[in-house]
């Protein structure tokens, strides 16, 4: 337990309703999106990077351990306390101060603390948007501190191609305040420190305010579900659409049989789509879209689409087994239901990993064959951007004969795989979900020295404090 002394001054520092220290008041804080769970010494809530700073100052010169906190969707144990009760939550939840959208630079500079939905939903009125699409709804500083990605990377990128700048704290004694650019796209006077606090889930320090690039909001959508002939033919079907609509090509997301079939029984609103009801081993959904409203005389993207997909179809390869024009809003709704879906069946290793796209579908038949041999009573619901070579594999445990979870199971499940997907496959064990307790040892393990060492040395120079429940060091 934290002395009283501590907790007295942290709460002078951070006023009324800064400082969380009540078991009730605090266990929002202490559990994770997904399983993952402890026991935090208080919740800081500091309300400016002011504050922010001065709890950093304070913990870093006392030695008392922070985990930054940003929407807590995340899925690798990096946003939650462990179970000691020694580590304090500082949660992002208050800076929600700035958001200053400059039009002519197609930027915006927004506080760490304002969530994915919000900043689109404030943005649609002036025709733009941050283009990273989730199933999640993740806070600003968290999506960055992880470099989150998305189902439209395919076309805009992750967080870190659409950010231009930060203003961070870092672990030091100082809690040193830094700002990182000005919303310019192009600076080569130096090291582009910035880049060093994306994706390195704020090990180095606390990101409180961002300045994002903006896109133009499609004004044009059409969507088909694709079903290939065989897994070897997905990626001939993905090259095949992106020779024939360019840019164009926003998404190309796929989904397994398993996961569909979990999430059309769990989620009532969604209706089956696919004919007779049988659903596809499995199914691509591709989006194409344009940021301009249409034009007289200009072919419907809708048609496009047909015609693109007929062309396909004609093809020697005969890559296309089934597919068909539907809905955006309903292919959509079925797409992000997934999650949700997947995880009302069991209980579920989530994994999330990353290919050379050429990779991906090798990955997924070489995992089918193995586990059904090693482990014939999980389930693969797997699903995920196959566009950019990402897949979240998820796996279905069955619980055991008493009602409980298999955790041995579920742990000798994620060492496998994983050894797999890096060893034989050239995998990252974390595509966008950053490291967190879960995948610790994972970086241990296939992380040379060398840049460990490095690693470690920046850490030291601009954090030394423990911050944060990555290791990189």
């Amino acid at each position: 337990m934290l002395a009283r002394e501590h907790i007295d001054t942290l709460g002078a520092l951070l006023g009324a309703g800064g400082l969380l220290t009540a078991e009730a008041d605090m266990a929002g804080y202490e559990r994770g999106a997904r399983y993952d769970s402890g026991r935090a010494a208080f919740v800081a809530r500091p309300a400016s990077t002011e504050a922010v700073s001065a709890v950093v100052a304070y913990c870093a010169r006392h030695a008392i351990a922070l985990v930054p906190q940003s929407g807590n969707t995340g899925l690798v144990a990096g946003s939650t306390p462990d179970a000691t009760g020694t580590q304090g939550v500082l949660s992002l939840d208050r800076l929600r101060s700035t958001f200053e959208l400059d039009f002519d630079n197609r930027s915006l500079r927004v506080d760490a603390g304002f969530r994915l939905s919000e900043i689109n939903a404030r943005l649609e009125p002036h025709g733009l948007f941050f283009p990273i699409d989730l199933g999640a709804d993740p806070m600003a500083g968290g999506m960055v501190a992880s470099n989150t990605g998305g189902a439209r990377f395919l076309r805009f990128g992750d967080v870190r191609r659409n950010t231009l700048g930060m203003k961070v704290v870092l672990g030091d004694a100082a809690g040193t305040v830094v700002d990182f650019g000005a919303g310019l796209r192009k600076d080569n006077t130096g090291v582009d420190w910035k880049q060093h606090f994306i994706g390195t889930s704020g090990a180095f320090g606390v990101i409180t305010e961002c300045i994002f690039n903006l896109e133009r909001l499609p004004q044009q959508v059409a969507t088909a579900y694709l079903v290939p002939r065989s897994p070897e033919h997905v990626t001939v079907l993905l090259n095949a659409m992106e020779e024939r609509l360019g840019t164009y090509l926003s998404a190309f997301e796929g989904m397994s049989g398993a996961a569909i079939t979990r999430t059309l029984a769990h989620v009532e609103a969604l209706r089956n789509p696919f004919p007779g009801g049988a659903v596809p081993d499995f199914v691509i959904l591709a989006e194409v879209s344009r940021s301009w409203l249409p034009r007289a005389a200009e072919q419907q993207l809708d048609a496009v689409l047909e015609e693109v997909l007929a062309d396909i179809w004609s093809l020697p390869e005969e890559s296309l087994g089934d597919a068909f024009v539907g809905p955006v809003h309903e292919m959509w709704a079925l797409r992000h239901a997934l999650s949700e879906g997947v995880k009302s069946s069991g209980y579920v290793v989530g994994l999330d990993l990353s290919f050379r796209r050429g990779e991906l579908m090798r990955f997924r038949q070489h995992m089918s064959d193995l586990l059904a041999l090693e482990f014939p009573a999980v389930a693969i619901c797997d699903f995920g951007h196959v566009g950019d070579g990402g897949v979240h594999f998820n796996l279905v445990v069955p619980k055991l004969a008493d009602g409980t979870n298999d955790m041995a199971t579920a742990e000798a499940l994620r060492e496998r795989v994983i050894s797999v997907a890096v060893e034989e496959h050239g995998a990252s064990f974390s595509a966008e979900h950053g490291l967190g307790r879960r995948n610790q040892r994972f970086y241990d393990r296939y992380t040379t020295e060398k840049l460990k060492s490095m690693a470690a040395q920046l850490k030291q120079a601009v954090a030394p404090a423990p911050i944060g429940t990555a290791r990189l060091g």
